[in-house]
């Protein structure tokens, strides 16, 4: 068996399953073996009826009393059933699961595990509850069960079979040096993998984490480190001077720029002037005035006879910018002639742009990926901007640069990455920072509650709906079946549709739709064709709807904070006040403390500062920040000192040897070029 083999060569993987598994973007044993449980569960004794307490995860054995009742409300089906032991009785409710009727036999003994809530009638209820027969729970309970992401039709003991399988036949080679494996006393690759897949204890987790932790920023600065000593030195071959329309434009603006927003331009200006190319990061908190100083260093391009190029992460985006810029065109008369290049326009707009493109009459080219592709040939590149930084691949930066000869890069991040993160981070950028807001902005009003206040929230989002504005609804999931306890947008919407008046138009948004599909729905709400928009994180850089003044976030503490702060940075973007409710679906103390940071700042970058404190390294169960520099397994906030350990041990190795030619580098080396496997990136979402 090898790393690369399909997982089809797996016993129990056929067709079927291997198609469920390419959900998940699992091919090939690679993808199976660093495709990491994201949490652990130890199965608890089970407890008599009566001693069943709200909001606690509990496991209760008993029979069902009665059959299955089943309604249908909408799309959504709910099945409810009461089961009883000596002790009392209690409710169960499965949603879009009719099928439960025939799983569990009346008056046959399971053992039924979930979160206990109160009804309106003060009974006791478990929604969802997992069911086992009796041996089948008490073989489980006291080891530790990995928990996986799982999607419709897979479940977690498929997974853990393969697992185990995979490990009975793979070997797998060490590639780090020995060196390094001595001063941390890590466990060896194939035993971290094996660990983290199979362990016996929470110390074996831990242990094989931190080294698979350390792996993917070994890994990442090694690239940075390869990336820095390409772009640093280049000479500057596009040497520009400031010239009058910049200037005339800044004097024609009916706002004044911030003094963030100066400093940034003037280091911007300093380097198209300078005797190097330009390689700059520009952070800069939502709604902070990134995209003005973007606009003005194209601008400065294109009226020095460059072209410039605006590449960002989705269409609605892509094509945002490009009508914006279109606006600013004819408002300021500005010698502009832009071309919008994504993957959606016709093979005939497509030819007719590449065209404009080499002949260099198209000197603004806005897009997505589609601007890298091997069909687009620039006259003369000068500056690319890539918007939302954290979206794209290193190595997608680069490609979209080596289109020119020495070109000038400007990257743009809204996420707030403390400073001491960032320069090891960004390596081979310089970095400048927007750390304050224009003074016109109103700032959100923000509220943390648990999920008994959420009817008393729709009752506020049905108000706000009547005075003309919008709402965004986030859930983690997509579908049910991916994680149990949380919310998933499609059931969500179904819920959300027995509640509001069919005249409110309720629409759902996720990742998984085709990108043709989701344009269609984003733009939809755009016009305000929709009214709620159920959606999982990829509104998070999207479309900018100034009438969307609501924004509920189900399974808050599920997220990071800095992913929240920059999902509600959705809303608050036009003149009516906003506001954004977090809903916890833990009642947890610490959750809630931590969810209140939310309260009481707007400040990105305070917000990220924060909940590095609050998040110490190690930590399994650590909320992934999801959305920004997303590797598979490390979290830049919970494993900030792992990073900085991987960031001076890449640092020592390429000292002494900046080749990997000594004999302890070799495995190191043999492993870069083989491409085999890990090979991390910001992930494209």
């Amino acid at each position: 068996m090898e790393l690369q083999d399909s997982v089809t060569v797996l016993k129990g993987i056929g067709e079927k399953n291997a198609k469920l598994f390419s959900k998940l973007n699992i091919h090939t044993i690679q993808d199976l073996i660093t495709y990491y449980p994201r949490d652990y569960e130890r199965l608890e004794d089970e407890i008599p009826i009566s001693q069943v307490r709200e909001h606690e995860i509990v496991a209760v054995g008993a029979r069902l009393t009665a059959p299955f009742q089943s309604k249908r409300i909408r799309q959504l089906n709910i099945t409810t059933g009461i089961i009883q032991d000596a002790t009392g009785k209690l409710q169960l409710t499965f949603f879009n699961m009719p099928y439960i009727s025939k799983t569990v036999r009346m008056g046959a003994y399971y053992i039924f595990r979930g979160e206990a809530k109160r009804n309106k009638a003060n009974m006791m209820v478990i929604e969802q509850p997992k069911v086992y027969e009796l041996q089948e729970y008490r073989a489980k309970k006291n080891t530790l069960q990995p928990v996986y992401v799982l999607t419709k039709g897979l479940t977690n003991a498929l997974i853990h079979k393969m697992e185990m399988q995979i490990f009975e036949q793979l070997s797998i080679e060490e590639f780090l040096p020995d060196s390094i494996l001595c001063k941390y006393e890590f466990a060896s690759l194939e035993e971290a993998y094996r660990k983290i897949h199979l362990p016996v204890t929470r110390e074996e987790i831990l242990s094989a984490r931190k080294r698979l932790v350390y792996n993917e920023f070994f890994l990442f600065m090694m690239a940075i480190r390869s990336n820095k000593e390409k772009n640093s030195g280049i000479p500057n071959e596009h040497k520009m001077i400031e010239t009058a329309i910049t200037i005339r434009l800044l004097e024609q603006l009916p706002y004044e720029l911030t003094k963030a927003q100066w400093n940034v331009w003037n280091e911007i200006k300093e380097d198209l002037e300078g005797p190097y190319c330009m390689n700059r990061l520009v952070q800069g908190d939502v709604g902070s005035g990134k995209t003005i100083i973007a606009f003005l260093s194209l601008l400065m391009t294109i009226s020095n006879g460059y072209q410039g190029a605006l590449m960002a992460p989705t269409e609605v985006l892509a094509r945002q910018h490009f009508e914006n810029i279109q606006d600013m065109m004819k408002e300021y008369h500005l010698p502009i002639c832009p071309v919008l290049l994504t993957g959606s326009i016709t093979a005939r707009e497509k030819r007719d742009a590449y065209g404009l493109i080499e002949s260099g009459e198209a000197n603004l080219i806005i897009g997505t990926h589609a601007l890298i592709q091997e069909k687009v040939h620039y006259q003369k590149l000068g500056l690319v901007v890539t918007d939302e930084q954290h979206r794209f691949g290193v190595r997608q930066r680069e490609a979209l640069a080596g289109k020119g000869d020495g070109v000038h890069v400007l990257v743009m991040s809204a996420t707030p990455i403390p400073r001491t993160l960032a320069i090891i981070l960004y390596g081979d950028l310089h970095i400048s920072v927007i750390d304050e807001l224009p003074a016109n902005r109103l700032p959100i009003k923000n509220c943390v509650v648990n999920t008994e206040y959420r009817k008393t929230a729709y009752a506020f989002m049905q108000k706000e709906i009547a005075n003309g504005s919008q709402i965004y609804v986030i859930c983690p999931m997509v579908e049910e079946g991916e994680l149990e306890d949380v919310e998933n947008v499609m059931d969500y919407a179904e819920k959300m549709r027995t509640f509001f008046p069919e005249t409110i138009q309720i629409r759902t948004l996720h990742g998984k739709m085709k990108p043709q599909e989701k344009n269609r729905i984003m733009e939809a709400f755009e016009k305000h064709d929709i009214d709620i928009l159920v959606s999982t994180t990829v509104i998070e850089v999207g479309i900018n709807v100034p009438n969307a003044t609501v924004m509920m976030v189900e399974n808050a503490e599920r997220f990071g904070l800095a992913q929240l702060h920059q999902l509600r940075g959705r809303v608050g973007r036009g003149k009516k006040q906003s506001y954004c409710i977090f809903v916890s679906g833990k009642n947890k103390k610490e959750t809630m403390e931590r969810l209140e940071i939310l309260n009481k700042s707007n400040d990105g970058f305070k917000i990220a500062e924060e909940d590095m404190k609050l998040r110490g390294p190690g930590d399994i169960f650590g909320i992934r920040q999801s959305g920004d520099l997303e590797f598979k397994v490390a979290d830049i906030y919970n494993d900030a000192s792992i990073l900085k350990m991987a960031s001076e041990d890449v640092d020592l190795v390429l000292s002494k040897d900046p080749f990997l030619e000594l004999s302890e580098n070799q495995k190191l080396k043999a492993f870069q070029s083989e491409n085999k496997m890990l090979q991390v990136d910001f992930r494209s979402i």
